[in-house]
Order: C-alpha cells, then sequence, then structure tokens
C-alpha cells in the first residue's frame, strides 16, 4: 500500500506522515527532500513553482515510493499533490491512496508563521491555496480536518483505509 498524505504547506503533512508510517510500519518519504536544488531555491524567494517545475519532483516521488513498494513495503508519502494533474502523475504506474488534511486557512497560517527553519514562506500559502484543486470522490481520498490532535487524526485515517488504529 502506498498512502499519500496531500494539502498545503503547513498542515502537518510531515509530522502525520512519519506517525502515520510509524503505525503502518511503512517507509516514510519526506517529499521535499525529493525536490531539486533550484525549485527550493524559488521557493525560499517567494516564487510559487510551476507545473514545470513540479513535474520532475513528482515523477521522482513516485519512483520512490512504486520501488520501495516493489521490495514488499507499505510506503507513506508526504507530497503536496494540490491539482488533480499532479496526482494523475503520482498514480501513473502504481495506485495511491491519497489523504488530504484540510482546514481553516487562518489555522495553517498560524501554523507556518510559527515554523522555524523551512524554506517555504508563509507568503506562498495564498497561491498553494489557489492552485488546490481537492480530490473528489472519484479519487477515494480520505479528507481529514487538521484542528484534532495529530493522533486524532491518525486514528481516523487508519479506519478510513481499513487497517486497525
Amino acid at each position: 500500500m502506498i498512502v499519500v498524505v496531500m494539502g498545503v504547506s503547513g498542515v502537518g503533512k510531515t509530522t502525520v506522515g512519519r506517525t502515520l508510517a510509524e503505525r503502518l510500519n511503512a517507509v516514510f518519504l519526506e517529499g521535499d527532500r525529493f525536490h531539486p536544488p533550484a525549485n527550493v531555491a524559488k521557493m525560499s524567494a517567494g516564487t510559487p513553482l510551476t507545473d514545470d517545475d513540479r513535474e520532475p519532483w513528482l515523477r521522482a516521488l513516485a519512483a520512490e515510493a512504486e520501488n520501495a513498494a516493489a521490495q514488499g513495503r507499505n510506503v507513506v508519502v508526504a507530497c503536496s499533490a494540490l491539482k488533480r494533474a499532479y496526482r494523475r502523475i503520482l498514480t501513473e504506474r502504481a495506485a495511491k491512496r491519497f489523504v488530504h488534511l484540510t482546514g481553516d486557512p487562518a489555522l495553517i497560517k498560524a501554523r507556518l508563521d510559527a515554523r522555524v527553519g523551512h524554506y517555504m514562506p508563509p507568503s506562498l500559502l495564498p497561491s498553494q491555496l489557489a492552485a488546490l484543486e481537492p480530490p473528489g470522490a472519484e479519487e477515494g481520498a480520505v479528507v481529514v480536518d487538521i484542528a484534532p490532535e495529530p493522533s486524532e487524526q491518525i486514528d481516523r485515517i487508519l479506519a478510513a483505509l481499513s487497517v486497525p488504529a
């Protein structure tokens, strides 16, 4: 099983994804680590990435997840996956379950304002919210509100994925 924990910056993809991976005894892949230096530089400068910037990053991330799954491992990926086109790239060669972390933009902004040492500035949140195409019912995504504690979020995800908590 490959699970992609998705959403805009600041929703807790890494926190939830890492703990979900531990609970599933899965490999955890932090999508941010797969960005090439040019993407990181653009984001650090407050410039939103283009679709062309994102495509190689998404393909590299998908390939890494699929390689781990091919070795019989469960995989949890933290990746924004904001647009349907991005999710199609992620699922071209292997099925993946999406978990969409979402919440009040004011809460997300507060989290971004409090975050230290991350290259993604809070000023890019509006562009991410504008680009976000929430997964529809046809994508079968698990939608989770970020207001509850991460442990509650993970319990809900595991129940929705039909995995014992």
